[in-house]
């Protein structure tokens, strides 16, 4: 199996007869492997990821992988197959077991021979590390890092070249997190897996690129270290007492200390005659671009 070509030109989405556009004129390339996707609330990710799972009908554009187009209800099927998706809340069956579950997911996915139904779950449930626990336990019992495992298993129970999650870490402790990000990092090998994301570090951690939605349109795609290398020369350290923040700055971190408060700014100025300029990182860098800066 190869990562497919996912081609994306002058996708537009629109809505309230056209005076909305979740997305407005959004052309990309997904390259093979890990993909982050940024964005603040309403950007336009959720759109975009609804249109690649052929879930939501563009108004405009077009939409291929591997040339079979997505805008096309005839192909659109042949796409979805080839799919999987883990949106930010899983419908689970409380009183299910995993095994249970991902059975009655792999027949809706078209799987109907009884012993490869039963074959591929087991096969995914060894993927997510839930072997053990999927036969006795009910997924009302799992904890929340366990549910998404389910959830990611339940995304390629078709074995898709294509895979998107949203979402994936929220809410999961620092240990489940590492986990999670590794088992993508696995299933990224000969597939695209698209990750959206508030966490940054979960997109340095583990995506090589980065597509970043703004206001319905892509206001970068590239290397993350380019998106890092936007910022380089305007991150400061500005020390200030804790009730005098730097005014009108984008600020990505606050550290108190003894003497007073550390403020690590955004500005293409020097913002204090005692600022210090540091490196910048690519949360710098995505709060550059998300201030014009």
């Amino acid at each position: 199996m190869t990562a497919p070509d996912v081609t994306i030109d002058n996708l537009t989405v629109a809505f309230k007869r056209g005076q909305v556009r979740a997305l407005d004129d959004v052309s990309l390339r997904l390259p093979a492997g890990m993909v982050g996707l940024l964005g603040p609330n309403g950007a336009g990710k959720t759109t975009l990821m609804r249109v690649l799972t052929g879930v939501l009908r563009p108004t405009s554009g077009t939409v291929s992988v591997d040339g079979t187009d997505l805008t096309s209800r005839a192909q659109r099927r042949e796409v979805k197959a080839a799919t999987g998706y883990l949106p930010q809340e899983l419908g689970l069956y409380p009183e299910l077991t995993a095994r249970q579950f991902l059975d009655y997911m792999a027949l809706l996915k078209g799987v109907t021979d009884r012993r490869a139904r039963r074959d591929r779950v087991e096969e995914v449930l060894e993927l997510v590390a839930l072997g053990d626990v999927a036969r006795r336990k009910k997924l009302k019992t799992y904890s929340g890092g366990m549910k998404r495992r389910v959830g990611i298993a339940q995304a390629v129970l078709n074995d898709p070249r294509l895979l998107i999650v949203d979402e994936p870490t929220v809410g999961l402790d620092p240990e489940e997190r590492l986990r999670f990000r590794g088992l993508l990092a696995t299933l990224a090998g000969d597939r695209t897996v698209l990750l959206s994301t508030h966490i940054v570090d979960d997109i340095v951690q583990t995506c090589p690129n980065v597509v970043v939605i703004e206001h319905g349109n892509v206001a970068f795609q590239g290397a993350i270290g380019d998106l890092a290398a936007r910022a380089e020369g305007k991150v400061w350290h500005v020390a200030q007492p804790a009730t005098a923040p730097p005014p009108d700055l984008p600020t990505v971190t606050v550290t108190p200390g003894l003497a007073g408060t550390t403020y690590r700014v955004i500005s293409s100025r020097t913002p204090a005659s005692d600022a210090e300029r540091v490196t910048a990182t690519v949360e710098d860098g995505y709060m550059a671009l998300m201030h014009a800066i």
